[in-house]
């Protein structure tokens, strides 16, 4: 059976490739606040005995240069917390402009991403300076991500066949589709034996309720959050569970939980598709444009690029060669951001000279590959989550349907957004539901879509502020993924006023850049 691609990442890798490629680090920590006590709590009655123990814990901060680091300790199982224990990685920068407001929690995206290094290193970028001064920025790795009880599943080696290694069968064929399959499921019995039993609880309804948990420890008796990508489903769930306790939630660069996994799978190609044309416009307006002739011709040109390097992969100095995929991936990455084009001329440019070092590059950055080692475990845990989230009963019909649009609308990118999904072969079955989310009772959420969005296409923040009772809209009318602290004053401006002074905005403000 043949499944839809599902791509989401991490925003922050919207910045990571070209800083890197410019040398920079993204990393700005302002220096050492005066240490104060925790936040003393009262016990909550709304809390079981069962649980108390957990949300009553003492949590012991370490300085950490201009940070704080600690780590919490959260049930295995939300329903059974008798089962056992795992740990959860936090990390916090005190508000820089004294007595703070409160805990604004962050997610940077994934299912994978490390809200930890998210404010350890980028925190300029992942808010305001506004909102440092007046919250404790506080990043947090997600049951199973980074420094928290992480899955794990290959080696260095491992990982570089699983992710750049070339088939051996022509792409499409029943033959190629066991050979993906088996690599699938040695991948998915290696998380199973590396992970020490937590794959079945890595689900964003687990991870939301460990978010709860450090609202609680952290003396807040309600949730202010930002998320971004994926963050958008962890904050709507948190929402679904706890209407009451959500405090000021913005969420920027919607999923749409009611929709299917194949269903994202077809949107997000298409979006990507719309984004190559976009780009590929930009780029014949550009002097040192690979590429000539129409937006049709030159997207006719990328795909008999693409085509080449499936059958004649390009050999790079570290003996990879990069395919099809690959070469999809580093396209892929670069779609993120509008400030990120010029690098993927440069990779397409070498790429049609035979030099695939770029987009190496940039397929290394999606992957969390430096150096010829994998900086982070983001790989694995989308997989895991994804796997226990989205439940896999689409029939064989809707599958033939979904990639016929697919074949159609996006010509470019069908190809290779297909194949065997490691999902049909994960030791457990999905516990997670589609549906709408309501969050009854739940205070203003902040929903912000961009129109040119790949990733997370406007129609699902459109949706996801409909349903939600209390959802309230903001658009920003530009392209990449996700908007707030880019290049809009207006998104900056009303997300800043509803986080600082409760200022809902006006649902279906509209901004540009």
């Amino acid at each position: 059976m043949t499944r839809i691609r599902r791509l989401l990442a991490p925003v922050a890798l919207m910045v990571v490739a070209a800083t890197a490629l410019s040398g920079c680090l993204y990393s700005q920590i302002p220096a050492a606040p005066t240490e104060r006590p925790s936040a003393s709590r009262t016990p909550d009655p709304t809390i079981g005995a069962e649980l108390s123990r957990f949300y009553e814990q003492d949590v012991q901060w370490s300085q950490d240069g201009a940070l704080e680091t600690a780590t919490v300790t959260a049930p295995l199982d939300w329903n059974e917390p008798d089962a056992g224990e795992i740990e959860l990685a936090v990390v916090r920068q005190q508000a820089t402009g004294g007595e703070p407001m409160g805990s604004l929690l962050l997610n940077p995206g994934g299912p994978g991403g490390s809200g930890f290094d998210f404010v350890a290193q980028s925190v300029d970028f992942a808010v305001s300076e506004r909102l440092q001064e007046r919250y404790d920025i506080v990043g947090f790795d997600p049951r199973g991500v980074g420094r928290s009880s992480s899955v794990h599943c290959l080696d260095t080696a491992a990982m570089d066949e699983y992710l750049y290694g070339l088939p051996e069968h022509e792409r499409g064929t029943p033959e190629w589709e066991e050979e993906l399959t088996a690599e699938n499921r040695a991948f998915a019995e290696a998380c199973e034996a590396n992970s020490a039993g937590i794959l079945p609880f890595i689900t964003t309804e687990q991870a939301a309720r460990d978010m709860d948990l450090l609202r609680g420890v952290l003396g807040d008796d309600k949730l202010t959050y930002l998320g971004y990508s994926y963050g958008t489903f962890l904050g709507a769930t948190y929402a679904k569970l706890f209407p009451q306790r959500v405090g000021r939630l913005v969420l920027d660069g919607a999923i749409d939980p009611s929709v299917s996994g194949t269903d994202v799978g077809v949107t997000q190609g298409l979006g990507f598709e719309k984004a190559l044309r976009t780009y590929m416009q930009s780029c014949l307006e550009t002097e040192g444009c690979p590429f000539g002739g129409s937006v049709d011709q030159a997207m006719g040109d990328l795909a008999a690029l693409l085509a080449s390097v499936d059958r004649d992969p390009l050999p790079a100095p570290d003996g990879r060669q990069l395919g099809a995929d690959s070469l999809m991936t580093g396209i892929i990455a670069a779609l993120y951001a509008q400030e990120n084009w010029p690098y993927l001329t440069q990779a397409l440019a070498q790429a049609l000279q035979g030099d695939p070092s770029t987009a190496f590059l940039l397929a290394d950055f999606y992957n969390g590959r430096e150096d010829g080692e994998y900086t982070d475990n983001s790989t694995e845990a989308f997989q895991a989550y994804n796997c226990m989230d989205y439940p896999t009963d689409e029939s064989q019909e809707e599958l033939d349907a979904s990639e016929q649009l697919l074949r159609r609308e996006a010509p470019t990118i069908a190809p290779y957004w297909d194949g065997p999904s490691v999902c049909e072969v994960w030791p457990f079955e999905p516990t997670g539901v589609r549906e709408k989310i309501a969050a009854s009772g739940a205070a203003p959420i902040v929903v912000v879509g961009t129109t040119g969005d790949p990733a997370t296409p406007y129609e699902w923040a459109v949706s996801l502020a409909d349903q939600l009772s209390s959802g309230v809209l903001i658009t920003f009318e530009g392209e990449g993924h996700t908007a707030y602290n880019g290049s809009s004053d207006c998104i900056d401006g009303a997300v800043d006023a509803y986080f600082l002074d409760g200022e809902v905005p006006e649902d279906g403000l509209t901004c540009t850049p």
